[in-house]
C-alpha cells in the first residue's frame, strides 16, 4: 500500500518513512510543512509533499489523493504550549481523519501516548497533551475508519531491539523511537491491529508476534 506519513520530520515519523521507502510492498509519501523539510526527502528519492495541519481539510486531503493509508505521528513538540497541542495533537489529527474519509483512505495508524485512554494515569504537568491525545484517539475510535492507535512509554533515541510488550493496559515504561517506527510499520497490514488500541514498551516479544497476540 502506499502510506502517506503525516509528521514525517519527527524522530518517529522519519524512521517510518525511511522503512516504507525501503520495504518491499509498501511506498510512501511524506507530508512536511516547510519547503527545505521536502527538498531534503526528495534529495534521498523519497516523495514528498507540502501541507500544514493547521490550514484546511481539503488541504490535507488533497495531499494524501492516490494513498491506501495515513499514519499520523505528528506533534506540536515539547517546546510549545497548550494551544499549539490542541491545534495539533488534537485538532490537526481530526483534520486528517476527515480528510481520509472524504477521499476514501480507510486503513489510518496513530502514534498516540502511554495511557492516553485512562485519565487517572495522567502526569500533572502534561495534562493538555494528554486531553489532546485521548480526544483525539476517542474521534478515530467512533469513526469509520480502519484504526490502529499506538500509545508508546517514554521514548528513547537508541538502536532498539526490535522486542516490544503490546497490550491495552502496560506499566510504565520505555522504548526505543526506533521500534516504535517499526511497531507502526508492521501493524499496518497486521489484521490482528484493526480497530485496536494498545499500549507499546520494551518486552521480550518479536514485534511481530506481539501485535498477533494482541
Amino acid at each position: 500500500m502506499k502510506v502517506l506519513v503525516i509528521g514525517a520530520n519527527g524522530q518517529v515519523g522519519q524512521q517510518v518513512v525511511n522503512m516504507l521507502h525501503a520495504h518491499e510492498q509498501h511506498s510512501v509519501r511524506a507530508m512536511v510543512r516547510k519547503q527545505e523539510q521536502l527538498e531534503d526527502f526528495q534529495k534521498k528519492g523519497i516523495e514528498a509533499v507540502l501541507a500544514d495541519l493547521e490550514g484546511t481539510v481539503d488541504e490535507i486531503a488533497e495531499a494524501a489523493k492516490g494513498c491506501d493509508a495515513i499514519v499520523f505521528s505528528a506533534g506540536s513538540g515539547g517546546h510549545t504550549g497548550a494551544d499549539k497541542t490542541l491545534l495539533i495533537d488534537l485538532d490537526g489529527a481530526v483534520k486528517a481523519m476527515e480528510a481520509a474519509e472524504k477521499i476514501g483512505i480507510e486503513r489510518f495508524v496513530i502514534v498516540s501516548s502511554f495511557q492516553a485512554h485512562n485519565r487517572q494515569n495522567w502526569p500533572e504537568n502534561l495534562k493538555p497533551y494528554y486531553v489532546a491525545k485521548h480526544y483525539a484517539d476517542r474521534v478515530l475510535m467512533n469513526s469509520g475508519l480502519n484504526y490502529t492507535i499506538i500509545r508508546p512509554g517514554y521514548l528513547k533515541n537508541e538502536k532498539g531491539t526490535g522486542l516490544v510488550t503490546a497490550a491495552e493496559n502496560l506499566p510504565v515504561g520505555y522504548i526505543p523511537r526506533k521500534d516504535v517506527a517499526r511497531t507502526i510499520v508492521q501493524a499496518l497490514d497486521e489484521p490482528n491491529t484493526y480497530r485496536k488500541a494498545f499500549d507499546l514498551m520494551s518486552g521480550d516479544k518479536e514485534i511481530s508476534e506481539a501485535l498477533k497476540s494482541l
